[in-house]
């Protein structure tokens, strides 16, 4: 009887170790995901405030040739 309860204990723990692993690398997978998201959503937002200094600047420089010109 001890065999089988000692090859029960093995077998319980290498399942239990595997799916500790398992969770582990879903969790690393998912905090993987989000950091790319989050990446994404900045680059999106710098270019778009890239275009609005742009559009800024643009609309600043019509204004100054108009002053010039009166």
């Amino acid at each position: 009887m001890p065999v089988f309860l000692k090859a029960a204990g093995i077998g319980g723990s290498l399942i239990a170790l595997i799916a500790i692993v398992i969770v582990f690398f879903k969790t690393l997978i998912a905090f993987v995901g989000f950091i790319t998201g989050a990446v994404k959503i900045l680059i999106v937002l710098m270019f778009v405030l890239l275009f609005l200094a742009v559009a800024f600047a643009v609309f600043r420089g019509m204004q100054n040739s108009k002053r010039r010109k009166e």
